[in-house]
């Protein structure tokens, strides 16, 4: 994972299958728990596949129809099943294999983060997916490892995403750039930018109204808060990250593909994670898009934003017992 102006990188870092006491919670863990209801519905079918005494046709024609059901998508569960060993005969190898490849696919290199100062992050979505929850958790993430935040209220569609916006940011310590209702988003963009250069600022997240893929002109828009984005600050914005509701599944890839092609996404956010059974669509959709994953949202708590690690994550999708 690239190290980013406003994270700690923890890509590196091992997990334990259990936390101990009094410690910090595992990046398997928080996955683990995050991915409980994915994890009901694979855990005792699974189980069931661990006990037989080798693999053999049965065994995968129901091992496929598992996958499927945790919205991995057709496309996902076949190049994984294509990939397995001709050599394996022992279920718990197999189930071995297949963690390993999930971790791959979901191992998608990240665009390298243009240097600038303030760092500037776009945030986009369509509705109900999270936006405004999500920047402040994210601001609250920075402002504890000591950065100056300035947060851009350009969803200037709804007043109360600006007020929801502002309690976050006199959370998070941040100042707040915000217009009157029904204003130019891009005002609101240049305004922020020139005050984040102007106060020192370390991090600058422009929250944006929630919109669908298919209006035009709302994506004309955005493509526009980009222009004026950069043409404030050179380099700006330096990420483009596209938050998505894991409640949808696979038809969250629907959004990401037009988001992608007309702005050009950086990475993902999955947020919801703990509301579905539906968790392994991000594996589907990281390997048909190969766009890769920043954060989930595992819960409703601040600490419920995590950094995403490929391997925690693929062994809390596939182990039973956690």
């Amino acid at each position: 994972m690239t190290e980013h102006p406003f994270d700690r990188t923890s890509a590196n870092a091992d997990f334990d299958e259990h936390s101990r006491v009094g410690e910090p919670l595992s990046p398997f863990a928080r996955f683990a728990a995050g991915l409980r209801r994915t994890r009901m519905a694979l855990g005792d079918r699974l189980a069931g596949l661990l006990t037989r005494p080798r693999i053999d046709q049965q065994l995968l024609d129901e091992l496929e129809e598992v996958l499927i059901t945790t919205d991995l998508g057709m496309p996902t569960v076949q190049r994984l099943l294509d990939a397995i060993p001709h050599g394996l005969t022992e279920p718990p190898a197999l189930f071995s294999f297949l963690e390993r490849e999930i971790a791959a696919l979901l191992s998608v290199p990240e665009t390298p983060t243009p240097e600038g100062h303030p760092h500037v992050v776009l945030i986009l979505g369509a509705n109900g997916v999270g936006k405004t929850t999500t920047i402040g958790k994210m601001a609250l993430r920075a402002m504890r490892l000591g950065k100056r935040i300035t947060l851009a209220a350009a969803d200037t569609f709804r007043a109360a995403a600006i007020e929801q916006l502002e309690i976050w940011g006199t959370r998070a310590g941040a100042h707040v750039i915000a217009h009157q209702a029904g204003g130019d988003p891009a005002a609101v963009v240049f305004d922020a930018l020139e005050a984040a250069r102007a106060r020192g600022t370390d991090l600058v997240l422009i929250d944006t109204a929630g919109r669908l893929h298919t209006k035009k002109n709302l994506m004309d828009e955005l493509k526009k808060i980009r222009r004026i984005a950069a043409r404030t600050l050179p380099g700006a914005p330096h990420e483009t990250l596209l938050i998505l509701d894991a409640t949808t599944g696979l038809n969250a890839a629907v959004q990401a593909r037009e988001f992608q092609q007309a702005l050009g996404v950086t990475g993902l956010i999955i947020t919801k994670l703990d509301g579905t059974a539906k968790g392994g669509a991000v594996v589907g959709i990281v390997a048909e898009l190969q766009i890769p994953v920043r954060y989930v949202g595992l819960g409703e708590g601040v600490e419920d934003l995590q950094p995403f690690e490929a391997p925690a994550f693929a062994a809390a999708l596939l182990r039973r017992n956690a």
